[in-house]
Formats: C-alpha cells, sequence, structure tokens
C-alpha cells in the first residue's frame, strides 16, 4: 500500500504540477477569447433556450439522438455533481483555505467555455449507427475532428476514461457515502456497500434510456433541497457573509492564517477540487451530451449552465456555510467538515448533508458508469459492456470498505491523465467549435462560412 501511494504521489505531482494547471485553465481562457467571452455575452440567450423553453420545445429532423437535452443535462450534472460539492469543496477549504474557494470559482467561469466546447463537439463528431444508437463523446471527436492519425489519442484518453471511472465517479462516491452513514447512523460500511450495488445495478444494468430517466427526476430534487438548505443557513448567519467573501478574495493571494494554506495550496486544491466538482477539462460530460435530441451549439449552452450551477451555485453554498459557521478551524475535512457545519447552522442540518450526499453519489455513480463502458467500448467493441457494467459494482463495493485518503488521491491523479488528451483536442478543434457557435448566431444557417470539416 505505502508503495501505491509513492507511486501515485509521484505522478499525482507531475500531472497537477504547473505545467498541467497552465494547459488546464489556458484552454478554458483561450476557448474564452475564440469564443469570443460567449459564456459571458450569451449566459442569458442560454438560459432562454434551455432551461427557459426545455417543456415547450420540440426535437428537428436535424436535432438527432436517444435522449432529451434535458435528461442529458440532468445525465451531465448527475455526474458532476456529487460528493466533490460536499466533501470536495469542504476537502479545499481545509487544505487551501478559503482562498481555494476563488480560484475554484476561477475555474469554473472558464470552465464554462471548455464545457461549452465539450458538449458541442459530442454532438457535432458524434456517430449513430442502423438501429439509432448514438456513441459520441471526446474520443469520437479526436478521431473524427482531428483524422485517423490521431486515433492513439482517442484510444489512451478512452483507455484512462475508463480507468478513471472507478475513481472519480465509483469508489470516491461509495466510501464517502459509506463513511457517512457509519459515522450518522452506526451502519456498517460493507452493508452499505451491498445496498449501493444493488440500487446502481437495478438502474446501470437498464443503459443510458433508464439512467437519464432516473437523472431527470433526482438532479433537480436533490440540487433544490441542499441549495435551500444552505440558504436558511446563510440567511440566519447574514451578517457573517461579508466576511466570509473577504476572506475567500484575501487569502486567494496571501498565507491564510487559520489554515496555514499558501497560494500555491490555495490554487492548488481549488483547482484541482474545482475541476474534480464540475469536470470542465475531463470530457467525460461529452459522452452523455452526445446522446441528446439537439443541435451543437444548443446542446453547448446546457454545458455552460451544468458548469456554472454546479461551480457557481451548489459549490459556492458548502463553501460559504463553513465559513459563515465558522467551523473551519475544528480541524475536520471532507464530508465530516460540511456535516459540522450544517449541524452549527441549523437543528439536524448534518441529516441534510448526509441526504445531499446520498442522493448526489448516487445519480454520480450511474452517470460514470456510463461514461466508463462507452469509453471501453470505443477501444474493444460493445462485447465489453456488460462484464464492464458488472467490473464497476465490485468497485463500488471496494470502495465503500477502503481507505478514503488513497482513494481520492488516485482520482485525483487519474482526472489530470484523462484531461490531458481532452485539453489538447479542445485547443486543435477551436476552428469548428467557434463555426458552430457562430452557424447558431446566424440562426442555424450554413450560409457566409463554409464548414471546416477536418480543418483544425
Amino acid at each position: 500500500m505505502e508503495a501505491i501511494e509513492e507511486i501515485n504521489s509521484v505522478i499525482n505531482g507531475i500531472v497537477w504540477g504547473p505545467p498541467f494547471m497552465i494547459l488546464l485553465i489556458g484552454t478554458g481562457l483561450f476557448l474564452t477569447v475564440r469564443l469570443g467571452f460567449f459564456q459571458f455575452t450569451h449566459l442569458v440567450d442560454a438560459w432562454n433556450q434551455t432551461f427557459g423553453q426545455f417543456l415547450a420545445r420540440s426535437a428537428t429532423a436535424e436535432e438527432q439522438g436517444t435522449i432529451t437535452s434535458f435528461q442529458a443535462v440532468s445525465s451531465a450534472m448527475a455526474g458532476t455533481i456529487g460528493v466533490g460539492n460536499i466533501a470536495g469543496v469542504s476537502t479545499a477549504l481545509a487544505l487551501g483555505g478559503p482562498g481555494a474557494v476563488f480560484w475554484m470559482w476561477m475555474s469554473g467561469l472558464v470552465g464554462m467555455a471548455t464545457k461549452f466546447g465539450e458538449a458541442a463537439l459530442g454532438v457535432r463528431y458524434r456517430e449513430i449507427d442502423a438501429s439509432g444508437n448514438v456513441s459520441g463523446g471526446v474520443m469520437y471527436y479526436i478521431e473524427k475532428g482531428l483524422g485517423s492519425r490521431w486515433r492513439w489519442l482517442a484510444v489512451l484518453y478512452a483507455l484512462l476514461a475508463g480507468l478513471a471511472a472507478f475513481g472519480i465517479g465509483n469508489m470516491v462516491q461509495a466510501n464517502t457515502v459509506a463513511q457517512e452513514l457509519n459515522l450518522r447512523l452506526g451502519v456498517p460500511t460493507w452493508a452499505t456497500g451491498i445496498a449501493i450495488v444493488i440500487l446502481v445495478g437495478a438502474v446501470t444494468l437498464g443503459g443510458i434510456t433508464r439512467i437519464a430517466s432516473t437523472a431527470e427526476k433526482i438532479v433537480p430534487f436533490m440540487a433544490i433541497l441542499y441549495v435551500a438548505g444552505s440558504l436558511i443557513i446563510l440567511l440566519l448567519n447574514l451578517p457573517q457573509i461579508p466576511g466570509a467573501i473577504a476572506s475567500i478574495f484575501a487569502n486567494a493571494f496571501s498565507t491564510d492564517s487559520i489554515t496555514g494554506a499558501t497560494v500555491g495550496l490555495a490554487i492548488r486544491y481549488g483547482i484541482a477540487r474545482g475541476i474534480f466538482s464540475n469536470e470542465a477539462g475531463l470530457g467525460a460530460a461529452s459522452i452523455v451530451h452526445a446522446q441528446a435530441r439537439n443541435t451543437p451549439a444548443r446542446q453547448g449552452m446546457w454545458g455552460m449552465w451544468e458548469v456554472f450551477i454546479d461551480t457557481i451555485i451548489v459549490c459556492s453554498m458548502t463553501a460559504l456555510v463553513i465559513l459563515v459557521t465558522n467551523t473551519l478551524p475544528t480541524g475536520a475535512t471532507g464530508a465530516e467538515l460540511a456535516s459540522t457545519a450544517f449541524d452549527a447552522g441549523i437543528p439536524a442540518g448534518g441529516f441534510l448533508v448526509m441526504i445531499g450526499l446520498i442522493l448526489f453519489a448516487y445519480t454520480t455513480m450511474l452517470t460514470w458508469n456510463f461514461y466508463g463502458e462507452k469509453s471501453w467500448e470505443y477501444v474493444f467493441g460493445r462485447a465489453v459492456v456488460v462484464p464492464y457494467r458488472f467490473l464497476f459494482l465490485a468497485f463500488l463495493f471496494i470502495g465503500a470498505i477502503g481507505g478514503l485518503v488513497l482513494i481520492w488521491d488516485v482520482a485525483d491523479t487519474l482526472n489530470g491523465l484523462m484531461a490531458a488528451p481532452n485539453l489538447i483536442a479542445l485547443l486543435l478543434l477551436s476552428k469548428p467549435l467557434v463555426w458552430e457557435k457562430n452557424r447558431y448566431l446566424r440562426g442555424g444557417t450554413s450560409e457566409e462560412v463554409a464548414d471546416p470539416v477536418g480543418d483544425v
């Protein structure tokens, strides 16, 4: 075990070192500029084109897919709104100080452009077979957008994504739920592991249609419940909010006097946990966005709001509750810190965290099973899908009874490794991405500018 920790520590230091941070944030900044700050100038328009009319709008003949746009974004948000929004944010605060929240916000704001690109390219380069089955995602826009000579990069991404699913969307989620139930209710971790395997298997064995149907019911409910509870605590501690916000900005560029975190730690954990939460840059969400009955740019708008809701709203709720209740100095971390903060804010607040963790983690596990199986299907073919689903279930049980620190560290490493191929592809495919954005702004017509097919 010590050898694994040492090896992972070395790799983690490389993939989350300055070069990778520059690539990750730099890609978001590059796309922000390349797209004309689209996520800011068209944020209201994006709302009107997504949540504002998703019940009223019907798909056109051009908008092929297996699920609705709302089901796609619900599934994607099921994958992003997970324990990272609670345990991840708490860990970032404990290790990086209040300043980590600032860098989490920065990663989210530029990540909106990144996620727009991932969702739009996922739809643009997807494949639909004779039976109507849709396949898409990073590996498809690498191969089809950059050409067959880049297939090695697509295969590398798919292999890493399939492995990463066992960390970010599997063991971390199961372990956090198991530890929380053990702490709160004394439930043995093995019992939680068995229950998780049964509940996840009942949905994932039915494929993306069943996953999407489940996600669109649970995701809105869980997000509203958690945000509502957080807002109540913030309203009860209204005088402390200005100070909490001030500490976030002050410690983003200086050493935190409470935790001793430096600027480097704030940046490191703020960005790392921000990416763990909203997944902008990882590219996994493009796999489910590709399933949507929509056009590239419109689906990209769903991606923008996915990041905004996840990081700017939900993650901020967790961070502000911890800061206004002054529970950061307790020394707790992870879900325990969040539970402590909510308990200090309202009666039985810790149980709200427990419910949020269970629902957030459950839907995350559902979606990441799909991400992993589609990734390995790209490399090994359809025959791998069913075995992958059962292997995923086995690792859920292992995660539930495993140790948290190593699991978080390995998940961080795998996130960094799988992000690199995707970020390279996004940079090289910025030209067709801009074309799709401009096509939307022209009202969906292809006039004036030729489609840069195969031209990066």
